[in-house]
C-alpha cells in the first residue's frame, strides 16, 4: 500500500469521524432539550393545579412559560397548553391553535451583534397523532382538577368536567381501533379518568348533602385510589 493511499484512507476516516461526532452531538442536544421541555411542561401543569382559576396574573405568567417550549416533548407540551387553555376558556384547544403558538419571528439585532443567516420565521408543526396523545393525557389532569375543585368547595366544576370529558371520550371512540395503536391504547386511561369524574358527580348528586364539604375531597381521593391504574403516576 502506497503512502498516498494510506494518507487518503486516514483523511477519509477523519471525515467520517467528524460526521459521526456531529450527528451524535446533535442527538444528545435534542435528547436534552426534550427532557428539559418535559420537565418544564410538568412544572407548568402543577403550577396550573395550584393556581386560582380567577388569578389572571398567575395565568398570564404561566402563559409566557408555556409559550417558550417549542421543540420536543411534544405530547407533554400539548398537555400543558391544552390544560392552560381549558382553565382560561373551558374549551379544548384545536390543533391549529396549538400550531399557531409555534411560530417564532426572528427579531432584528442591534449594531455590532452577529447577524442571523437563517430564516426570519421559525415554525414547528405538531402532527395530529401527537395532538391526540397530548389531549388524552389532558384527561388525567382534568380528573385531578375535579377532585381538587371539590376540596375547594367548588361543586359546579365536576359536572362541567364530566360533560367535557364525555365529549372527548366520544371523539376518541369514533377513532376506535382504526387509528394508530398509541391512540387506541390511550383510550383505556381516558375511560378511567371519565369514570372517576362521573363517580364523583354521582356522589355529589346523591350524597352531597350528607357529606360535609370539607370531607368531600378525602372521600373522592380514597375512592379514586381504589380504582387507580398501577401505571398511572400520582401527583
Amino acid at each position: 500500500m502506497s503512502v498516498t493511499h494510506s494518507l487518503l484512507c486516514v483523511h477519509t476516516s477523519t471525515v467520517f469521524q467528524r460526521e459521526l461526532d456531529t450527528k451524535h452531538d446533535k442527538h444528545e442536544r435534542l435528547v436534552k432539550i426534550s427532557r428539559d421541555i418535559t420537565i418544564e411542561s410538568k412544572r407548568t401543569i402543577f403550577l396550573l393545579h395550584r393556581l386560582d382559576t380567577n388569578a389572571e396574573v398567575g395565568l398570564t405568567s404561566s402563559d409566557r412559560l408555556v409559550s417558550s417550549f417549542y421543540f420536543l416533548g411534544i405530547q407533554e407540551y400539548v398537555e400543558a397548553v391544552s390544560f392552560h387553555h381549558f382553565i382560561r376558556h373551558r374549551t379544548l384547544i384545536s390543533l391549529e391553535e396549538v400550531n399557531a403558538r409555534l411560530v417564532f419571528i426572528r427579531e432584528n439585532k442591534g449594531e455590532g451583534e452577529v447577524t442571523w443567516a437563517g430564516p426570519s420565521v421559525l415554525t414547528f408543526q405538531i402532527t395530529p397523532i401527537d395532538y391526540l396523545l397530548g389531549v388524552a393525557d389532558l384527561t388525567g389532569e382534568l380528573m385531578r382538577m375535579c377532585i381538587s375543585s371539590v376540596g375547594n368547595g367548588d361543586i359546579d366544576t365536576p359536572f362541567q368536567l364530566s360533560g367535557f370529558l364525555r365529549q372527548i371520550h366520544d371523539g376518541f371512540s369514533y377513532i376506535g381501533n382504526t387509528g394508530p395503536y398509541e391512540v387506541s391504547k390511550k383510550l383505556h386511561t381516558l375511560r378511567q379518568s371519565l369514570g372517576k369524574v362521573e363517580d364523583a358527580c354521582y356522589t355529589l348528586r346523591v350524597r352531597g348533602s350528607e357529606i360535609p364539604k370539607h370531607m368531600l375531597a378525602d372521600v373522592f381521593t380514597s375512592r379514586a385510589a381504589t380504582h387507580l391504574d398501577p401505571d398511572e403516576p400520582m401527583v
